[in-house]
């Protein structure tokens, strides 16, 4: 898993936040992700404004599609 933020995201603060918000919804939910995938996050803009909750339903759809592969 990697996880990427650009500087046109925001200040140091707030990528960081991002980022640390991406890495414990991965922690819960990377059983629930099939074996055999790199996965890289790549925040945009809006991740600015994305809460908790947003970001985790995204990526169990993410999880949900990749096990019907």
């Amino acid at each position: 898993m990697g996880i990427t933020v650009s500087a046109k995201v925001g200040k140091a603060v707030c990528r960081n936040r991002i980022k640390r918000l991406l890495r414990e919804i991965w922690r819960r939910n990377r059983e629930r992700l099939p074996d055999g995938y790199d996965i890289v996050f790549v925040a945009k803009r809006n991740a600015r404004s994305a809460d908790f909750a947003s970001l985790e339903r995204e990526i169990r759809e993410l999880a949900r599609r990749l096990a019907r592969r």
